[in-house]
């Protein structure tokens, strides 16, 4: 979903000013309120002028008493007194230094807020009546909240407690809760702008959600290349999750097209302005299902006036904690095997053989039995992390103390000076000169060995640092008496022996829930145990066999956090009622009667079943020629990754670009790719390549897959199937 303004060719938006202005003519509120849109519009160019003069000026000042302070600040250390007072004059150019970059910081950011807000000031006004004294209050709500430069709110930011009565969609009497405390009002007025720029295109006073004309609006343009923010048309039942207090875990099944990822990341800008004093960006983490999904979202909270969090896939994830020498591996190991590991763990010790030395070249510069000695200098301490952090520690100085060592040999010393200039101002930030050699001292001589050493020996330093100088492989293979551990595995043993963690993670994200396994959620779910959890998916999804049901993840997570809450979101805004009515037949029986659409009608999806492959290819050239033809952004959906040169190489010259992971989606055209990577994404047009029962079989993983596909359709829907449709559309085309 998106503004409706937004995706408007040049032609419509000039049709629209043109309606605008006409309307204008006629309608007193129009009238009045285009007047009140033209204020604003003046007081944010104000706003935007006095924050990039304030900035400059703070520039201007900072370098001038940056050259001031640094002529009168001198290195004095003649007597106690004397490093006293210097270090009294530091701290206070500290605090000037820090002064100017809060001022710098802070008119940044309302500049970076006037600079949202221009784009569309605001898209809706409120007006509540207080229940206890009657005052009326008109309240215009924006992207960002805005004050003047006499602390009159302008726009109240959409995430402000009192927009609550704005997203609950009925009028009359409500209440919003602020600071603790519930506030009763009444809603006298919820009016919806469609606004581009200081120009009114229309208003809409509107009381339930399927009277939404602008939620109507913005789901007839056309899809963009990137995902837009829901701001103005946020539903109720995702307003639910937006504005949901924090829990442990929070679970959220939603069907395709209901905004699950939307809404995921409305619920981050929420959390950044609940916790604007101390919640960052490193606080949080996304865990999305692929690269080009990552991109498509990546500027919804930018344009939001927020920074995106920590994202990775779980390849990502997952290769942080591996050593670089082992690959991630498969995720399909049964949850009974990390039990097995909790098990095995139970009175755990180290022995001789758990440990890998850490070698420069042809040196070993700390041994393993050094390293076994070192866990035996403890043996009150149970094998764990408390042991190992200590033995860590110890081998930082061991190291140290090795590598102080081979710094005052001349063998280390004299390949100095036959590192390359650029090399040497990197470590030394100063050159070296064989001719000058008897002009540097022994000992800085030796401190520069040394830097050089533990630039050469970044490994060994990183080995411990991320406590790879334990032997992982070797302890699996002992404790569980079987062959060593795949990548997941090696991850989940490594928390156990050293409880490796994120504590400065307070919210992870995880969207697209139903394609992970029960050990990748345990595993994340362990390295993660200091954050809350938001899990978003849908079961009719899961397209990936092995992976975890619902039910399996409420356990778990129950298991682990003692508490899971669980929404859902049933109505779908992203394909046409017919769309929406082909993939609720598709659905889990208990959740289709519940599933529908807000969408207006367009053309009924299409079956091809093509008798021969001459009349297969022919469909398909068909198909792409004519989503050619056609506005917006289409997609031949293949079945599986090793189909899209197939269907390539029969379409010859009429293939479409082939998308895949490290692409990104253009505004419009056509594109190829697997039904894997189209997880998550929309279309105007769907082709589905190939739609036979040998393709998507009549059980639950041919069922999910095909719901899948269909439902990336927006718009259109082709389905083209060589030879007869599978029995699957059997209950579609029956109705």
């Amino acid at each position: 979903m998106s503004h409706s303004s937004e995706g408007l060719s040049a032609a419509e938006i000039a049709q629209a000013e043109t309606d605008a202005a006409r309307d204008a003519a006629c309608d007193p509120v129009f009238a009045s309120e285009q007047a009140h849109l033209d204020e604003t519009y003046r007081t944010l160019e104000r706003i935007g002028r006095a924050a990039a003069a304030k900035l400059e000026k703070i520039a201007a000042d900072a370098s001038a008493d940056k050259d001031a302070m640094a002529s009168e600040l001198t290195a004095n250390t003649a007597t106690d007194d004397d490093i006293l007072e210097m270090q009294a004059e530091f701290a206070q150019v500290n605090r000037i230094i820090d002064a100017y970059n809060l001022s710098h910081d802070l008119e940044a950011e309302r500049l970076r807020n006037v600079e949202i807000l221009l784009k569309q000031p605001y898209f809706a006004k409120i007006v509540v009546e207080a229940a206890k004294t009657g005052a009326l209050r008109e309240l215009y709500l924006g992207t960002v909240g805005m004050s003047d430069e006499h602390y009159e709110r302008v726009v109240v930011d959409w995430r402000s407690p009192v927009a609550e009565v704005f997203y609950n969609q009925a009028n009359g009497p409500t209440s919003f809760v602020a600071n603790g405390r519930t506030v009763d009002v009444d809603l006298k007025l919820r009016r919806q702008f469609d606004i581009r720029r200081n120009k009114l295109l229309n208003y809409f006073d509107t009381t339930v959600a399927i009277e939404d004309p602008l939620l109507i609006a913005s789901l007839t343009r056309q899809r963009s290349s990137q995902m837009q923010a829901i701001t103005a048309t946020i539903q109720r039942e995702q307003n639910v999750v937006v504005r949901h207090e924090d829990v442990p875990v929070l679970l959220v099944s939603g069907i395709a097209g209901s905004g699950k990822t939307s809404v995921l990341l409305q619920r981050i800008a929420y959390l950044f302005y609940q916790n604007r004093t101390n919640l960052r960006p490193e606080n949080l983490y996304l865990i999305t299902p692929n690269e080009l999904f990552e991109r498509y979202i990546s500027g919804v909270l930018p344009d939001l006036g927020e920074e995106n969090p920590e994202t990775l896939t779980w390849q990502a994830f997952a290769a942080r904690l591996l050593p670089p020498s082992r690959g991630v591996g498969s995720a399909a190991v049964p949850l009974e095997r990390l039990r097995e590991l909790d098990a095995a763990m139970e009175g755990f010790a180290f022995e001789p053989g758990d440990f890998v030395s850490l070698t420069w070249r042809d040196k070993r510069l700390v041994g393993s039995d050094q390293m076994y000695a070192a866990t035996l200098k403890h043996p009150r301490e149970q094998a764990g992390a408390y042991q190992v952090a200590l033995v860590r520690t110890w081998l930082e100085k061991q190291l140290a103390g090795r590598l102080r060592g081979l710094a005052a040999t001349d063998e280390v010393q004299s390949e100095l000076y036959d590192l390359p200039l650029q090399e040497q101002l990197r470590l030394f930030d100063e050159p070296l000169s064989p001719l000058e050699g008897d002009n540097i001292d022994e000992k800085t001589l030796a401190d520069f060995a040394f830097l050089y050493l533990q630039d050469q020996c970044a490994d060994a330093f990183r080995m411990l640092e991320n406590d790879d100088w334990i032997d992982y492989d070797r302890i699996g293979r002992r404790i569980t008496g079987g062959e060593g551990p795949t990548g997941l595995e090696w991850i989940y043993l490594k928390m156990l022996v050293t409880n490796a963690c994120e504590r400065n993670a307070r919210y992870v994200f995880i969207d697209e829930v139903q394609d992970y396994t029960a050990s990748q959620l345990l595993v994340l779910a362990r390295y993660f145990r200091e954050a809350n959890f938001l899990l978003l998916g849908d079961p009719n999804q899961a397209i990936i066999e092995g992976t975890a049901t619902f039910p399996q993840i409420e356990a778990l997570f129950g298991r682990e956090r003692g508490e899971t809450v669980r929404c859902r979101l049933n109505t779908s805004y992203r394909s046409t009622p017919e769309i929406t009515a082909l993939f609720a037949t598709l659905a889990d029986r208990d959740e289709a009667m519940d599933i529908s659409s807000v969408q207006r009608d367009e053309t009924v999806p299409q079956l091809i079943e093509c008798a021969d492959d001459e009349a297969y290819v022919a469909a398909l050239r068909e198909c792409v020629r004519a989503s050619r033809e056609s506005e917006g952004l289409s997609a031949l959906i293949v079945p599986w990754k090793q189909d899209v040169k197939r269907i390539s190489a029969l379409l010859g010259d009429d293939a479409p670009a082939v998308l895949d992971d490290s692409g990104r989606l253009p505004a419009s055209g056509v594109v190829m790719l697997p039904l894997k990577l189209a997880k998550g994404l929309e279309f105007d047009r769907v082709i589905l390549a190939n739609a036979s029962e040998r393709v998507f079989p009549a059980n639950d993983l041919g069922r999910h897959r095909l719901y899948t596909a269909a439902s990336r359709a927006t718009r259109d829907l082709a389905i083209v199937s060589q030879g007869p449709a599978t029995p699957l559309l059997d209950a579609w085309k029956a109705r």
